[in-house]
């Protein structure tokens, strides 16, 4: 039986189907690494996870800009550089597990648990204040 870390909730909701459906990808994606670690397999599978949530976050970052340059949003450019921070932090976790993959595994969870509720409020209130026209809202 697979065990959650993290839960999605509703009220973690955006406002905008895609980018909610994406947010829950990302939560399915630290629960199956949480899994990994409590069934003690995250040394065999941290790297494909790793490069899935990296590649997924891309690919999630340039659906999040594309709204941003939509509906003018002034301050696109914060949140691009908040987006690549985001990815170069992911690489610091990649070189630490050459150490410990143990211990990047266990610190890796946390900053990502903590990581995405924090991005999904700021996100969520940067798209309840723009002017989304209804055909992007939920």
């Amino acid at each position: 039986m697979e065990k959650e870390f993290l839960r999605w909730q509703e009220d973690y909701s955006v406002g905008v189907r895609e980018i909610d459906e994406q947010h829950k990808r990302l939560v399915a994606l630290i629960n199956k690494f949480y899994n990994a670690f409590y069934d003690h397999k995250h040394k065999e599978v941290i790297d494909e996870i790793l490069s899935e949530l990296t590649d997924y976050t891309r690919y999630h970052f340039s659906t999040e800009e594309k709204y941003f340059r939509q509906f003018n949003y002034s301050d696109t450019l914060i949140h691009i550089k908040e987006h690549k921070d985001f990815i170069e932090k992911i690489k610091t976790f990649i070189a630490e597990k050459e150490i410990s993959a143990s211990t990047t595994t266990f610190k890796l969870m946390a900053f990502l648990q903590n990581w995405l509720i924090n991005h999904i409020k700021s996100i969520r209130n940067v798209l309840l204040n723009m002017d989304l026209n209804k055909s992007v809202r939920l």
